[in-house]
């Protein structure tokens, strides 16, 4: 079956690619190993240049990246470029902190071990599977690329199906910067190919963002054939306001949060756990403008809310949607597709959230909000940690012991409070629970694909 690039705001296909047969799967690999057993000996200085190099033909490839990026999934097209500067200064901080991150690490009393000197050395492991999500299409996929890079590793892309020109670019865009042949590959090939990739004995290890599915069948090869992974899953991340909130920063946040992406990502808060002393007035002021948001053409500078990237997708969030109504929620806006060509859904908000439906337990992937009423901190910190994910949380609150209440007690990779859950180069991003394992970004997430090796010397 071809790979299909298809426009979810007029679903026209755009271009479509025949899968890489499996001669040419294995001739790929075999380049990338090549690649690693030079690659790994490089000096860090000539590793950086390139890496910066990289950094500066993206930004001067931002305008149409970030156009085929809209094109192929739907996303805004200001976030589209947002996204595409977001990954040169990626590549920029990994190419001036990689050697210092990945620095030997002496025993400061190496006595101690009967040792004249012993060292923990960072080395990398080899070739690495990325299997990516088509939602932060560029994004997604140098959060992994730039640190493995600079590590030493090589990398084999399996990106979305729905986004192999912006796979084929991001080849591309390494080979431009210098990188050797076999460095940075894509494998246009279907999920059903990924095993034997994995399986190949030339590939070290596997990094997933995807969906809990897509992340168990991963892992099991991998545990398998005893080969490190990442993974980066779902997420229903909670997002608590207090009664000492900022109540116009909280809202403001709040849609932004909510529709970033279309409603389309793992960190997007999408359960409004909010204190029953300003419940009323956060529901009628979020709601006003949850409504308020455009939704159009993601090409327009003006749209707030373009499509969602499949058919299916859509259909998807109508169903949460339904079931949750069925169930006795109330609907405070929204709800229905527009009577348009595209994949569009409105942003919605949906209120007397109870356990029993769907959208209190599944991650709802498009831009629709769950609220809830509590009545103390404690009962927030329940409800936020009444899910299988632990991805992100927000909690607003001026308080410091809800403060430390929340930081302490929510369950997931990241906690952010009086601010929307976000990812930064300089702070180690993931989750815990099904939301999945191991870090990307900062130090942890270069360390990830390297052998810690201990050197010992009597």
């Amino acid at each position: 079956m071809a790979i299909a690039s298809v426009n979810p705001a007029t679903g026209e296909t755009l271009k479509t690619f025949e899968p890489l047969g499996r001669e040419e799967v294995e001739a790929r690999i075999g380049r990338a190993h090549d690649a690693f057993l030079a690659h790994r000996r490089t000096p860090f200085a000539d590793r950086a240049a390139r890496m910066r190099r990289a950094a500066d033909l993206l930004d001067a490839d931002r305008d149409d990246i970030a156009r085929t990026m809209t094109a192929e999934m739907g996303k805004p097209l200001a976030q589209a470029r947002a996204e595409a500067a977001k990954c040169a200064a990626a590549m920029r901080f990994y190419a001036e902190h990689a050697e210092a991150f990945l620095a030997p690490e002496p025993l400061p009393d190496p006595a101690a071990v009967k040792a004249s000197r012993a060292v923990t050395r960072w080395q990398p492991l080899g070739v690495v599977l990325a299997v990516m999500p088509w939602n932060f299409p560029l994004w997604q996929v140098v959060r992994f690329a730039a640190p493995a890079l600079m590590a030493g590793n090589t990398g084999l892309l399996k990106h979305a199906s729905n986004v192999p020109q912006t796979a084929l670019y991001l080849e591309e865009l390494f080979s431009r910067a210098g990188f050797p042949d076999g460095c940075f590959q894509a494998l246009l090939i279907g999920s059903a190919e990924v095993e034997a990739v994995l399986r190949d004995p030339r590939v070290a290890a596997a990094t997933l963002t995807g969906s809990e599915p897509a992340g168990r069948s991963v892992a099991a090869i991998a545990g398998d054939e005893i080969k490190k992974t990442v993974l980066e899953l779902g997420g229903s991340d909670p997002y608590v306001v207090m009664p000492s909130a900022d109540l116009d920063a909280a809202v403001a946040t709040a849609v932004t949060g909510r529709t970033q992406n279309n409603g389309q990502s793992c960190i997007a808060a999408k359960r409004f756990i909010v204190h029953a002393e300003v419940y009323d007035a956060f529901a009628e002021r979020f709601t006003e403008r949850m409504r308020a948001l455009r939704v159009g053409d993601p090409m327009d500078e003006e749209t707030d809310i373009g499509p969602l990237a499949s058919e299916q997708g859509r259909t998807d969030v109508e169903e949460l949607v339904a079931d949750a109504v069925g169930r006795g929620a109330l609907l405070l806006c929204g709800g229905e597709r527009p009577a348009r060509p595209g994949w569009f859904y409105p942003p919605t908000v949906v209120a007397g959230i109870t356990p029993e439906m769907r959208i209190a337990r599944e991650e709802t992937f498009g831009p629709v909000a769950s609220l809830y009423r509590v009545d103390s901190a404690e009962q927030a910190v329940r409800v936020a940690n009444a899910t299988s994910f632990g991805l992100g949380a927000a909690a607003w609150t001026r308080d410091p012991a809800e403060q430390e209440l929340f930081t302490a007690e929510l369950e997931a990779g990241a906690v952010f409070v009086n601010g929307m859950v976000a990812s930064y180069p300089q702070l180690p991003f993931g989750g815990v629970k099904r939301s999945g394992y191991g870090r990307e970004l900062a130090a942890l997430g270069i360390r990830e694909f390297c052998n810690a090796k201990t050197v010992w010397i009597g």
